[in-house]
Parts: structure tokens; sequence; C-alpha cells
């Protein structure tokens, strides 16, 4: 594959030279790589997959139904330069940025403001010392643990700091042995020398390749307001970062599993609001606005759909298990959910495919509604194709881009 593997030399700001070199490299011919082909070859005999091996040699294009889930994390440091160049030339159209923010309250890109433990060096630095909770080595059945936030860090000294692969040892005697832990389904082959970014760093590089950006916006680990900086702040700071940047808010769309900062953006930002994703939560969090809800029960829905699309809501992105269910064949169907949201008139997007790993033993968390039907890789494509043509799902979440590229191009996505 023609990605651009080679490491920067430093964790320093998008220099105008790569940037031009970025520019060139969006009108690079793009690759789906051998994993689609896989995918399809263990697929269950049928028109899906006589569809789908028919598209196999076709021209790999750029499409938005493609999002690049903190760039291509399956096989590269989340939310670095290499991952996003990756998942860019495997045609993600939209990429995402996960902000969060520092000591000096500027913005940059991780996927929670207390990660660092597991998605750099931290540890293993001079800069361990500012981690919230310091490493503890196991100690029988205690597992090792550590809890190390970019607030507690200037940009500079965010800059660094190195990226690995989101992982650790819990079974570590030391902050070296800690650094492990890489699930065996992914690797580690990319990871030396990858870019750490700041979140407007992040918009010249995806303008670059040509994609366009979905940023998230962080819940926050510490107590708001941060030193004075309000969660209304945060939310504004991160708009004016594109506003800076003079991109069209039409290529955006904001996200938070917050809703007031959807309302946030709704209220004050209209332009950019109108396109805002509320990542639906409510699985799993409960507050005073938002109860817990059963996604085959309209019922327990609070807000309603109707409600949501009321508040000037358009778009919402709950996990994809959310979104389907089985029938009594066995074969796999939208849920109550699903179709109460379209038949408010709200667009969905979902995550995250290709986080699971090998799909022999039910698929886990993000296939947890359709596990008895999930027995084998193929059904990637099987349950992709309900999300797209049942569901009517504007785009999903990939770990790697490349799958759900190939499943757009193919169905003319």
């Amino acid at each position: 594959m023609r990605l651009s593997l080679a490491a920067l030399a430093c964790a320093t700001a998008l220099t105008p030279a790569l940037v031009t070199a970025q520019e060139q490299a969006a009108q690079t011919a793009l690759t789906y790589g051998v994993r689609p082909a896989y995918l399809v070859s263990r697929m269950t005999d049928g028109p899906l997959k006589d569809r789908l091996r028919s598209c196999l040699a076709n021209t790999p294009e750029r499409s938005k139904f493609s999002i690049g889930h903190r760039g291509a994390p399956l096989m590269f440091p989340e939310h670095t330069a290499e991952s996003n160049r990756a998942a860019a030339a495997m045609g993600a159209g939209i990429l995402e940025c996960d902000v969060t923010f520092t000591a000096d309250k500027e913005l940059v890109c991780r996927h929670a403001q207390n990660d660092l433990h597991t998605t750099t060096n931290i540890l293993v630095t001079d800069l361990a010392d500012t981690c919230v909770t310091p490493f503890t080595p196991a100690n029988g059945d205690t597992p090792a643990s550590a809890e190390c936030r970019t607030s507690e860090l200037t940009l500079a000294q965010f800059r660094t700091l190195s990226p690995k692969m989101d992982a650790a040892d819990k079974t570590a005697a030391t902050p070296e042995a800690y650094q492990g832990g890489t699930a065996a389904f992914r690797t580690e082959l990319f990871t030396h020398g990858a870019t750490l970014m700041t979140h407007a760093e992040s918009i010249a590089l995806f303008d670059a390749l040509g994609a366009d950006f979905t940023p998230e916006l962080k819940a926050p680990s510490v107590e708001m307001p941060f030193d004075g900086f309000t969660q209304a702040d945060y939310a504004q700071k991160m708009i004016d970062e594109y506003k800076a940047a003079g991109i069209d808010p039409a290529r955006v769309w904001p996200q938070s599993f917050n809703l007031d900062d959807i309302r946030y953006w709704i209220e004050n930002e209209p332009d950019f609001g109108r396109q805002a994703v509320y990542l639906d939560d409510r699985y799993e969090a409960s507050d005073e606005d938002e109860g817990l809800i059963d996604p085959m029960d309209a019922t327990t829905f609070k807000p309603t759909m109707a409600e949501l699309k009321a508040m000037g809501v358009n778009y919402i992105a709950p996990p994809m298990w959310m979104l389907v269910t089985l029938d009594d064949a066995g074969r796999i169907v939208p849920s109550v959910y699903a179709t109460e949201a379209r038949g408010a008139g709200l667009e969905l997007i979902t995550w995250t495919l290709e986080r699971s790993g090998p799909l022999h033993t039910g698929g886990g968390w993000y296939f947890q509604s359709i596990k008895d039907a999930t027995d084998n890789d193929g059904v990637t494509f099987e349950l992709l194709h309900v999300l797209a043509q049942d569901v009517g799902v504007k785009g999903v979440f990939s770990d790697w881009p490349a799958t759900t590229t190939f499943y757009a191009n193919c169905m003319g996505l």
C-alpha cells in the first residue's frame, strides 16, 4: 500500500512543507489492501457475497460513508498523523479528532483526557511525575494501574511524548512492562516515530488529505470550570479552530455524548450545529436529562426521538448493536431504536466496525445484539449491509476504513 509511514523528526507543529506533501498525497491512488477480499472470502455464499466479490477489482474512491475512527487504529496508533494518513489512503471521506485540552487550555487529539498512560510512553519519561495516579505494579489479583492526564501537561510537554498502540499490560511489575498489552489481532509495526497532533494540526492535515471532519468534544476528567475555562468556552474553542482555518461548516460534523454541548452548538453556532452529532450512550449513562434506554422499547427513550428532533438535533449516533437485532429466523434486522429514529427524521451514524477482532466467538460488545448470528468474520459485511440498506445509516466509523470504503464503493454510497 502506498501509505506514508515515515516518522516525523519530532513532535512539532505541522509545517507548511508537510501540508504541501499531504496535498500531493491526497491525489495518490487509494487502496483497499487485502482485508476486504479476506472478509468477502469468509462470507456465507449468497447474493451479497456475489455482489461484493464482483467489486474486488474496482478502483477505490473516497466516500463520506467511510469514517476513520481515530484514524486507522486497527494497526496504527490512534489519533496520530500516520493513523489518519492511512485512513485517508483507504478512502475515508471523514476523519476524527477526539478533542481534549492541556493545562494551558490548548486543544489536542486524544480519545480521553486521562488516557496518556495507555496511549503514550509518559510512564517511562520524566513526565511520569505529573500522573494523577502514579504507576502501581500488579499485586496478586490486583492489576497494575496508573492515570495520566493531558490537563496536567502544557502543550510543549505533551509534544515530547511518543504515541503508542492503546494498550497496557495489567500484569506488569514495572512501567516499562506496562507499555505492552497490545491485542494479538492488532500490531505494533507502525508505532515507531508516530506523531501526536493538536486539534488545529488535525484540521490542516485532514483538509490537505481531502477529507472532511468529525471532531468529538470529549468529557473532561477535571472539574469544570478549569482555571476559568467553562464547558461553553471549551465547546466554542473547538468550533473557533475551524472558523480560524476557513473550513466550510458543511464539512464539519461536531460530536459529543453531552446533549448540552449539542444544544450549545445548535443555539450559538447554528451553521455547525445543524450537523452536530449526538453520540448516544443512554445504554449506560443516566442523569437528570437522559434516562437509561432499551433499544427495543421505545417507551424507555428519554428524550424521545421526536423530542430530540424538536431540539434541533439532526444526527444521532449510537453503537452498532443498538441499531440491529435478530428476528425469529435469526436474520439481522433493524431495532426499534433504528425505526423510531428514522421515523422522527433523525439521520443515523454508528460506531465502530473493525474494533472487535476475529468474530468467530460472537464479536463482543459491538455485536452483542446479534451475537447468536456472529460466528465468522464475514458477518462484518452482513451487518454493514443491514446498517446501510435497512437501517439507512449515513456513515459508519471503522478502525480500518478500507472495509467501509470498499462496501460503499460497491453499493454506490
